[in-house]
């Protein structure tokens, strides 16, 4: 993809941090990326373009719009992604009348004024860093909950060798030869500052005293903008404690700063470092006290971005007498932060995860966009020569395909597969060449019927389809049917060389699990087994590479949809249940069942654009 990121950056805060990350590991992959901001010198190998985006005078606002516009169209530009209130302003200013998505990321809470909820500048996708944030733009902003995704700021960690040797060390320091250290690391301004210069006056001092051997680090830019009551009581324990005080400011080695401290006082992605480094942390950010992050308080600290965020708007007061107990309390009895919280934060925070949910982000707002409507995909299963003796009214006869597919033709549908999707979504393929009434047609579990009479219909119409396939190529019939039913016929399943004939077709297979059980009854390692394997299965027999998954009687919850994501699935389809555009939820795809006796009249329903609406407002699923 060609990406553009706009974004104010008059200092290296977070967002600037997360913004250049995010360039970086795109550019890793394949993908152009620009960046337009107040600076031209950011740590990044991504073309930069300097302009005072945050400079919020209009004639500046302007000025920075007509330069963004003026690279989008000379640059082709795929996808905008704002990372500040101006840059959205300016950057839905410059789109204006253009078919470019605009994503912005909003790293923390938004004025609440008129002109927010009025005026919706932050364009076509919203990406909300953590829970209470996304709570705070729909309840309070008014913002529309589908346009919002939560992906949290993403970390490039140290490896695992290293997150164990720091942890090892984590309690005592000893090992590594290394005293006692408890470091505050954030900003000295603004909101940040103001917890800096409380921890100054009302906590520091204390620990100091009671702790002699205990050092102090004070880690962070902006340290000449410390209130001036935080300048005094700095001023004070430096000549109470002399070098035990360690003035570091702005640092690029945070790392091995946490390499050698034992208590963290911070927020946001210091809070995510820390406790990736194996580190302990005092959740403490401009919003609220979080306290000792473990795994009980896990959630309710991330949801905050580790006390930064709040999800209603309320006074910011924090109890420092609770602070100064629970860091003297972690003092006298240091831990290690536990190996399952650490891979925990890993792997919510990874970049490389981060990075790919961002991706799809950008490809979801780039298909919306371009296509607005409702794909149909429908879902079929068995093709037999006649009718089936069943309750399950899951087959269409050979003659009765043949006739969808006559309609088909007829009325200009064109078959596509989620592998072509993704193709028009990433930019692989232009998305001119898209079609204009596209359908995606879906055959579960590989009975033999779809080898003797699917593929050779389907063919002789030029069309390809996904294919859903269990893993376990020993299962040969519909046991999950015929095994617990003795009046359900038993239909057999393709053999290997059959299946491969599909591949060969140009056909996309899917997965549909090892074995066919409902996910949700069972416990959820054993689901994600079944999921993983299958994927891991399939693609080693037959060659290809699987991008979509298919729930076996369209069973699923969240915690199913997530280890089906983790398999590295980009889409998850259901049966009927799913959201009204394909990009409302990858995970949970809504396919249109289609049954034995379908007619002009049910399929001109069932492959119109306006059907999912139709289904909900029925059925209201």
């Amino acid at each position: 993809m060609r990406i553009l990121h706009v974004l104010s950056a008059e200092f290296f805060a977070g967002s600037v941090a997360y913004a250049v990350s995010l360039a970086e590991a795109h550019r890793a992959q394949g993908h152009a990326v620009w960046l337009v901001a107040d600076s031209d010198q950011l740590p990044t190998g991504a073309t930069q373009v300097q302009a005072p985006i945050g400079n919020r005078r209009y004639g500046q606002r302007l000025r920075n719009a007509r330069l963004i516009r003026q690279l989008i169209q000379t640059e082709h530009i795929d996808v905008v992604h704002a990372h500040s209130r101006a840059a959205s302003w300016v950057s839905y200013v410059a789109l204006r009348g253009l078919k470019v998505p605009l994503v912005s990321t909003v790293h923390g809470r938004q004025h609440l004024h008129a002109s927010t909820s009025l005026f919706d500048i932050y364009g076509d996708t919203v990406i909300a860093i953590c829970g209470n944030l996304r709570e705070h733009l729909i309840t309070e902003v008014k913002m529309a909950p589908a346009k919002i995704v939560e992906i949290p700021n993403g970390i490039t960690f140290q490896n695992e060798e290293f997150a164990s040797a720091v942890a090892d060390v984590a309690g005592t320091n000893n090992s590594s030869g290394e005293p006692l250290r408890l470091a505050f690391i954030g900003r000295f301004n603004g909101g940040k500052g103001e917890r800096a210069a409380a921890l100054l006056q009302q906590v520091f001092p204390t620990l100091l005293r009671e702790f002699t051997a205990l050092r102090l680090a004070l880690i962070g830019g902006e340290l000449e903008h410390l209130p001036a009551a935080g300048k005094a009581a700095l001023a004070q324990v430096q000549a109470e404690f002399g070098e035990r005080i360690e003035v570091v400011g702005f640092t690029k080695d945070v790392v091995g700063w946490l390499a050698r401290t034992s208590l963290v006082i911070g927020a946001g992605r210091v809070a995510i470092e820390a406790l990736g480094a194996g580190r302990a942390v005092l959740a403490l950010g401009e919003s609220s006290y979080a306290g000792l992050v473990t795994e009980a308080t896990f959630a309710t600290a991330a949801a905050s971005n580790f006390g930064d965020i709040s999800a209603r708007q309320s006074p910011s007061e924090v109890d420092f007498a609770t602070l100064l107990a629970d860091a003297r309390a972690f003092l006298l009895a240091p831990q290690p932060v536990a190996a399952a919280l650490c891979q925990r934060v890993r792997a919510r925070y990874s970049l490389a995860t981060v990075a790919a949910r961002v991706l799809e982000t950008y490809q979801a707002a780039r298909m919306r966009k371009a296509v607005p409507n409702f794909i149909p995909v429908l879902m079929y299963h068995k093709i037999p020569d006649a009718p089936l003796a069943t309750k399950h009214q899951i087959y269409v006869t050979k003659e009765n395909f043949e006739k969808h597919l006559a309609y088909f033709k007829q009325h200009k549908l064109t078959p596509i597969t989620f592998v072509d999707y993704l193709q028009f979504a990433s930019g692989e393929r232009p998305l001119t060449d898209f079609p204009p009434r596209p359908i995606i047609l879906t055959f579960d579990d590989g009975y033999t019927d779809n080898y003797t009479n699917l593929l050779p219909l389907m063919q002789q119409y030029g069309y390809r389809g996904v294919l859903y396939l269990l893993g376990d190529f020993d299962v040969r019939y519909n046991r999950w049917d015929a095994d617990f039913d003795p009046s359900e016929p038993r239909s057999e399943i393709m053999d290997a060389a059959q299946k491969r004939a599909f591949v060969a077709a140009g056909w996309e297979i899917g997965a549909h699990t090892m074995s066919h059980p409902r996910l949700t009854t069972l416990p959820l390692p054993e689901a994600a087994a079944e999921i993983q394997r299958s994927k891991t299965a399939l693609e080693a027999a037959l060659q290809t590479q699987l991008v979509s998954f298919a729930y076996p009687y369209g069973d699923l919850n969240e915690d199913v949809k997530e280890a089906v994501r983790a398999a590295g699935f980009a889409f998850g389809v259901a049966t009927d249940t799913g959201g009204l555009h394909l990009e409302d939820d990858r995970m949970q795809v809504f396919r249109v069942n289609m049954f034995p006796n379908e007619t002009a009249g049910s399929l001109f329903k069932k492959t119109a654009t306006w059907y999912r609406k139709y289904y909900r407002w029925k059925r209201k699923k």
